[in-house]
């Protein structure tokens, strides 16, 4: 039987207009602020981007229906989210840029109605921003985790929370947080934590400094949060009291595909970059495109662009027939972060001098992908569980033949 990988008639004209919305409307002020997003203006910048969005037919592709979005799965948010990557303003124009995205996700799928209405509604109207606080300071939780040590205990009609976050993406100027904060057992026990819903003006919430990071296109920044005697009611748990980590699941897989799917995108242009360049630039008695090392350098660009997106298009298949997708996730985003740098990085070397300076597009998207490996998880740390999976089972495999 053949498989289908044509899209639907809806989606292939969404992804059409949002390729001429980022072509025509946001990369030349990418290009006219070297893509950062704080020196265009930040949130106000923002707001007028999404304004664009909105007229252009293109706002929110990911976000239910209800609430203003197109209502798009995986499978169908990977073009679309791919053509919006191509500029590194294209997510935060769309309203699909980390951590919002995978809020929006998320509290689709979990939040009750009154949450909804509350944090749903105006996120994915891009109302507001929002923040995902669960990454510590050592000996807290980072890669592992189940170190997580902020601490909420029951107080009188509610909990109380303390605990210091750092790398917190879009914390600076966010509406809400979601905070994981440990409910029952002891750091570096699994389980135990809980999400809770809190808004930024909070009494106990302060966000601090600022992490000085390689990239540039986040809004809100990296920053420290810290959290000190904060008092949410009952009604501020996310989802039930201890199933934190479980929920997070519901939030990591698509996120790390939307990631992949957003930086793809930002590693074409790249690619598209460099190949412009060397198709007309003349050296050695022939144009660079026509020389061995070159071509070869384009070649491997087009062997992981392909490669990604089909790692990318077998994990979102799994997501949207309810899978956990953990391996497949795990596989496509740590092929795909690396694959992605070694795209721009190719592409930089390919365009020479100019590949390092501002007159191209190369250098930002360089720093500004490196991260990726890092992000949602070291490619180490998936690499681990992937064995761990293939390991698991092959002992399985034994037992059942013993």
């Amino acid at each position: 039987m053949a498989i289908d990988l044509s899209l639907p008639s809806e989606v292939q004209a969404l992804t059409d207009r949002t390729r001429s919305f980022i072509r025509d409307r946001v990369l030349p002020l990418e290009d006219a602020h070297v893509g950062d997003i704080a020196a265009a203006g930040g949130d106000t910048f923002r707001v007028e981007l999404q304004q664009a969005a909105r007229d252009a037919g293109v706002f929110a592709p990911h976000a239910p229906i209800e609430y203003g979005g197109h209502g798009l799965g995986m499978s169908d948010r990977a073009p679309v989210f791919e053509e919006a990557g191509y500029s590194l303003f294209g997510p935060v124009a769309l309203n699909i840029a980390a951590p919002d995205e995978g809020n929006v996700h998320m509290l689709a799928h979990i939040a009750d109605p009154e949450q909804k209405e509350q944090y749903l509604a105006p996120l994915a109207r891009g109302e507001v921003r929002s923040a995902f606080a669960m990454t510590e300071p050592a000996p807290g939780a980072g890669s592992d985790p189940s170190a997580l040590a902020t601490r909420a205990v029951r107080a009188e009609g509610g909990w109380r929370i303390n605990g210091r976050k750092w790398f917190i993406t879009g914390a600076d100027g966010a509406g809400f947080f979601i905070i994981m904060a440990r409910t029952s057992g002891e750091p570096g026990q699994r389980g135990g934590a809980t999400m809770f819903l809190a808004p930024a003006s909070s009494p106990g919430i302060r966000v601090g400094r600022h992490i000085g990071t390689l990239d540039r296109s986040m809004i809100g920044g990296h920053c420290e949060v810290f959290f000190e005697d904060l008092s949410v009611p009952d009604s501020a748990v996310l989802g039930e009291v201890d199933r934190g980590f479980e929920y997070a699941q519901v939030r990591l897989g698509p996120a790390r595909m939307t990631h992949v799917m957003r930086w793809l995108g930002a590693a074409r242009r790249g690619h598209d970059v460099a190949v412009a360049h060397v198709a007309q630039r003349q050296g050695f008695g022939s144009r660079l495109g026509d020389l061995g090392m070159i071509q070869k350098m384009i070649a491997d660009n087009e062997i992981d662009i392909a490669a990604t997106r089909a790692l990318l298009i077998r994990a979102c298949w799994e997501l949207d027939r309810g899978d956990p997708a953990a391996n497949a996730t795990s596989i496509a985003k740590t092929f795909a972060a690396e694959a992605i740098f070694r795209i721009v990085d190719r592409s930089v070397q390919m365009c020479g001098g100019l590949g390092v300076s501002d007159d191209l597009p190369l250098a930002r998207l360089s720093r500004e992908v490196r991260p990726f490996r890092i992000y949602d998880g070291p490619s180490e740390v998936h690499r681990w569980a992937i064995a761990k999976r293939a390991v698991g089972a092959a002992k399985r495999a034994l037992r059942e033949h013993e």
